[in-house]
């Protein structure tokens, strides 16, 4: 999926230009995605809930090009754009997996479960 690693991005990108806010951005992308699959303890921040984050510089500026692009096809319909955020850390599941551009070779993935 060559667009993943840089939709959050993207998506911050618009609070610049647009109406869009940050917090529009937390409800289309972690919220309502929650919400529509009925995703279980996933997708908000609060007690109980898995801790998947990601934290964001929004002082520091991201360029896409071949050699950040860490999806296996290498390549992006973002290469040669500017963000004007990075993100500097993601934790799935309670557990870092990304830090500073480094991937965790741990694997620390887990089955979503769903309330169905």
């Amino acid at each position: 999926m060559p667009m993943i690693q840089f939709s959050l991005l993207a998506m911050l990108q618009l609070t610049k230009t647009t109406n869009l806010t940050i917090e529009n951005v937390v409800e289309k992308m972690c919220h309502n995605p929650a919400i529509l699959f009925n995703i279980k303890n996933r997708g908000f921040v609060q007690k109980g809930y898995i801790a998947d984050l990601v934290l964001i510089d929004p002082n520091k500026k991201t360029s896409v090009a071949e050699e950040n692009i860490l999806s296996k096809c290498k390549w992006s319909p973002f290469e040669g754009k500017t963000f004007d955020f990075s993100v500097t850390h993601t934790l799935v599941n309670g557990k870092l997996v990304f830090k500073n551009g480094k991937i965790s070779n741990q694997f620390l993935g887990k089955k979503i479960e769903f309330n169905r």
